[in-house]
Parts: C-alpha cells; structure tokens; sequence
C-alpha cells in the first residue's frame, strides 16, 4: 500500500526536476536543496537519473522533428554521400564531439559526484551563484553562428561546460549555452544543440545506472512512475517557455534567481 503523502512527495519531486531541468537554474542542485528540506531519501544518482528521463523524453518531443531530419539525412550521407545531407551528417558529428567530456567525467568520477551529492548542501548553494554570475555575464550577448558555423573546437568547449554541470547546482543547460554564447552561437544555434546534446548524455548516464535504479525499483515503483510523469509534463511545458525567454534575451532574471536562491542555501542550510 502507498503512502499517500509520499505520493504527493514523489509527484511534487517529479514535476519540480522537470521544471527546473530545461531551465538554468540547476535541477540537480535543487533536488539535493528539496531532499534537505523535505526528509526524502534519494541516496546516490538513482532517482535522479530516472526523473531526468522524463526530462529526456520531453526534449525528444520538442525536438522530435529536427532530431528526424538529422538522422534521416545523416544516413542518407552515409549511403548516398550526397553534399546536400552533409551538413547535418556534421551536426551529428559536432553532437557527438560535445558528448566526449561529460562522458568521461561521467564514467571517471561517477564516485566522486555521488559523494558531492551527499555532502554538504552548501555545495549546490555557491554552485547556484556562479551560474548566476556566468548566466550574467552573457545576458546581453547576441551571438552570430548559425548551426552550420559550428567549429569541432566550438562543440569541444560546449562539452567541456557540461561536464563542469556535472556539479550539483551548476545548471546543464546554463553551463551549455554559457558556452556556446561565449564561442559566438547565436540564441537559437545555442538553444538547439545545448538540448540536443543533452540526449546522448541522459541516455547513457541512464544505461550506466541501470543497476542504481533497478536496486530499489520493485519497493518504490509507484512512486517513481509518478514522479517520471511529472517530470515528463512539467520538462514539456517549461522547455518552451524557456525557448521564448531565450529568443527575447532575459536571461537576467535567471541570474538573479540563481543569486538569491544560493546565497540562501549557502547562509540558512
């Protein structure tokens, strides 16, 4: 029999992971500040890997088209070499090239994370404000690369962001565009491969912790599907109202959240 209060716990976990993860406000880190704050075990990476499918299946939805297009026109330029498929044959290349570090440091230091997830929630608090602060400091950058200007060494350094988002309370997708607004992508550009990179990352940090979440999985299956649909729809919703907050340049307001929510953190827990 389920609990019903803890159905309410997973399902608000749920909807606020897919909330905060297309945003760059860091879900990770806002899930560790939640598991504080309302007493709920989530002890190494397995729940969180599992709400961030949803968030996964989100950005597939949304994507659904571009990702058809490059992968259609990509075996068409393996099978036909075909100059007018190139292009997105190279995306899927880039794509590939900015999946590299995050990977790495995935597999590497997996130990390591999970012990920066379990320590010390002032952690994510000083990460929040230096994403604020680097979500600040490309508030007002335009940016000129279009997605068929994007460079090997342009997709190396959006990787290596992510990577560094593998902190609790560095935002994956702040940590992404940061870096792609730095190396010159335009809003859109940056937008679109942050999120597409996103997919590989999520899904193989879902294989490689397929034994994390199987562990505890028959005891808690309710409760986990019901947060996996809450992140589903609330990861839906707030990717597109993200994708106009990117398109009018208001940043800004993300920082200055970032800022308060961290300097909190860091000064009341």
């Amino acid at each position: 029999m389920v609990d019903f209060l803890e159905l309410l716990k997973f399902l608000f976990l749920g909807l606020f992971q897919g909330f905060t993860e297309p945003i760059p406000i860091s879900s990770s880190g806002h899930l560790v500040i939640l598991r504080e704050l309302m007493s709920i075990d989530m002890s190494g990476l397995g729940f969180e890997v599992f709400v961030n499918f949803g968030s996964l299946l989100a950005v597939l939805i949304v994507y659904r088209k571009d990702l058809i297009e490059l992968v259609v026109n990509g075996i068409r330029f393996l099978l036909q070499r075909d100059e007018q498929y190139k292009s997105d044959f190279n995306y899927i290349f880039l794509l590939v090239i900015a999946t590299i570090p995050a990977g790495l440091l995935g597999v590497l230091f997996e130990d390591t994370i999970s012990g920066i997830i379990g320590e010390s929630v002032k952690v994510v608090g000083i990460s929040l404000i230096l994403t604020g602060i680097a979500l600040w400091i490309i508030r007002n950058l335009e940016g000129f690369k279009t997605d068929d200007e994007i460079t090997i060494k342009d997709a190396f350094i959006v990787g290596v962001a992510q990577a560094i988002a593998l902190i609790p309370g560095i935002s994956r997708s702040g940590a992404t565009i940061v870096g792609a607004m730095l190396v010159g992508f335009n809003r859109s550009a940056a937008l679109k491969f942050s999120f597409l990179m996103y997919i590989p990352v999520s899904l193989g940090t879902m294989i490689f912790s397929i034994d994390e979440i199987t562990k505890n999985f028959s005891s808690q299956a309710v409760l986990l599907l019901v947060a996996l649909i809450g992140s589903i729809i609330a990861s839906y919703f707030a990717l597109l109202w993200f994708i106009n907050i990117m398109k009018s340049g208001n940043l800004k307001y993300f920082a200055f959240y970032c800022f308060i929510v961290g300097a909190l953190v860091f000064l009341l827990l």
